[in-house]
């Protein structure tokens, strides 16, 4: 074998060894991609940016945290956003149930809390939702968000016009979620039997930075 094609192997094994390396390195740091899913997904939120700079969103803090860990069957999250001006007075607080429907397909069923305001602030402590089973919660039928990965990403949504709701006259309620490692986006909106939107933002989703 003469030099240069001695080298030109060797350099074709380097590369190959990196790339292995880092192959493995992701894997290493996430096992599979629900893994990576509720590791983007956990921790504290923020849309100051956004709302600094456009006035037409408000500051609002997501807190998001797993609960019931040790439930093989699916991963739980207790959520909870407020205003940042009223971090104590939520307006909105859920459970999530997320699993992995097949290989690049997850789901995100949503319940509320009976007596909610019992839970306010729960995610800061060490057990959070503690003293609650999952046979307590109301179920929001309709609400599913069903995710599809694409890349590094998550993108997905509630389906058709399925998930009630009252508030301000609505008829129903949508939202499109985009998860990103540091990052999310969710655009919340409410509609009458008309399809006329009734509530939520009329210029795009929200723009979530992970703080924590």
């Amino acid at each position: 074998m003469s030099k240069y094609r001695f080298l030109a192997v060797a350099g074709i094994i380097v590369i190959l060894i990196l790339s292995m390396a880092i192959s493995a390195g992701e894997k290493k740091g996430y096992p599979n991609d629900l893994t990576r899913l509720i590791d983007y997904m956990t921790g504290s939120f923020s849309s100051a940016e956004q709302a600094e700079a456009d006035s037409a969103y408000y500051d609002i803090r997501l807190q998001m945290f797993p609960v019931w860990l040790e439930r093989s069957e699916a991963r739980w999250f207790y959520i909870e956003q407020a205003r940042s001006d009223y971090p104590d007075q939520p307006y909105r607080q859920r459970v999530y149930r997320v699993s992995q429907i097949d290989d690049s397909t997850f789901q995100s069923s949503v319940f509320e809390l009976p007596d909610s305001h019992r839970f306010i602030g729960a995610w800061r402590r060490e057990i959070p939702l503690g003293n609650l089973t999952p046979d307590s919660l109301i179920a929001r039928e309709g609400c599913d968000i069903i995710l599809v990965k694409q890349g590094n990403v998550f993108v997905g949504g509630t389906q058709d016009n399925n998930c009630p709701g009252s508030l301000r006259g609505a008829a129903y309620a949508t939202s499109e979620v985009t998860i990103k490692r540091d990052a999310m986006i969710s655009w919340d909106r409410g509609f009458d039997t008309e399809g006329n939107q009734v509530w939520g933002s009329e210029k795009g989703g929200y723009i979530f930075k992970k703080i924590r």
